[in-house]
């Protein structure tokens, strides 16, 4: 085991075999072990940096039936909302005023925002705030699509490959195609995107081999993002009674997925927070180094539910701001409010 972990460390790779072997074989020392090296890992390439976007929830609409999710179109209790363009750029312009120079745009899958309509909102972002970097995160659409936000100014897509099994993905997401989401990803690649990719841990029927095809995607398709949190059960799904995921577990996949792509930027997820009172600071001690603070007003913030007991539900995006860079100021860690590109990242002009 010791000797799994030195060639994780020092080659950044293993073999399936060895992936599954070891999750199955962790102790606690180990354990350990695994996250000092992880956030050594981490500080070779990004320091004591965490780098916070400010994330803005516009569209709790979404036309997929993904069985985990509490936004799925067949819950017929969410409260639906979509934000005004104007709505979304006042959440963007208090997040620039309190010094964000990163902003997420994320909904469900919501063909209301067309592509005519995200090209206008991307394109007057870029006129008011032209040193911030956007990051779309809005599910499948059209290879067009992808290059015509791409050419209006985003810069960065997020799509987590939810897992790397088909069979498994397939079980979770009905009427979706294992096939298209991976193809996703590669032309999101090909055009010039940052891209993020990513898991959840704790999924009913997941197994260690699942997790080692997660995170041997992650190695080979080597994304300049990779968000891992726990699978959270919610009452209005039909995964609603299952178990659903641990702290534990996700460091242990945060800190191999860092071990497995070095350099890449990792959120400590609301989710792990929402499980623990300290799981994001947990996340930053195995190997993550973003954190996205809620600019969505106030008044929309519960609506946006993946699940349920989220926090950070009643705090204004001054005071979201507030505590958590005491939360990583008291970590040990530098907050970093700029762009917060890829360490190997280069500008497009």
């Amino acid at each position: 085991m010791e000797g799994l972990l030195n060639q994780l460390f020092e080659q950044n790779e293993l073999t399936k075999e060895e992936i599954i072997y070891f999750l199955q074989h962790l102790t606690p020392d180990l354990t350990k072990r695994l996250f000092r090296l992880a956030e050594e890992t981490r500080k070779k390439h990004y320091d004591e940096n965490v780098f916070l976007r400010g994330l803005i929830e516009f569209s709790n609409f979404c036309k997929q039936d993904c069985m985990y999710c509490g936004l799925r179109r067949s819950n017929s209790n969410v409260e639906r909302y979509r934000l005004t363009e104007e709505e979304i750029l006042e959440c963007a312009a208090e997040g620039y005023n309190l010094g964000y120079r990163s902003f997420v745009l994320q909904s469900g899958e919501d063909f209301r925002f067309t592509e005519e309509v995200m090209i206008r909102m991307v394109t007057k972002m870029k006129i008011r705030f032209p040193d911030a970097a956007i990051t779309l995160s809005i599910g499948e659409r059209s290879e067009a699509f992808y290059r015509a936000l791409y050419a209006a100014g985003t810069d960065r897509y997020l799509l987590r490959h939810e897992t790397a099994s088909r069979t498994l993905y397939e079980s979770l997401h009905p009427w979706m195609s294992y096939d298209n989401r991976m193809n996703c990803l590669q032309i999101l690649r090909g055009i010039g995107y940052q891209v993020g990719a990513g898991f959840m841990v704790g999924l009913p029927g997941q197994t260690s081999q699942h997790l080692a095809e997660d995170l041997l995607f992650l190695k080979k398709f080597h994304p300049e993002m990779i968000g891992i949190g726990p699978f959270i059960p919610h009452s209005a799904t039909p995964l609603k009674d299952a178990v659903g995921g641990t702290v534990q577990d996700t460091l242990v996949m945060i800190a191999m997925a860092r071990l497995l792509v070095p350099d890449a930027l990792m959120p400590a997820t609301t989710a792990m927070g929402t499980l623990d009172p300290i799981g994001r600071e947990k996340a930053l001690s195995a190997g993550a180094n973003v954190v996205m603070p809620i600019l969505s007003p106030l008044k929309v913030r519960k609506k946006y539910a993946l699940y349920e007991n989220k926090i950070c539900m009643g705090d204004d995006a001054a005071l979201c701001r507030n505590c958590i860079e005491l939360r990583i100021a008291a970590s040990g860690y530098n907050i970093e409010l700029s762009r917060g590109d890829h360490c190997n990242f280069l500008r497009k002009t």
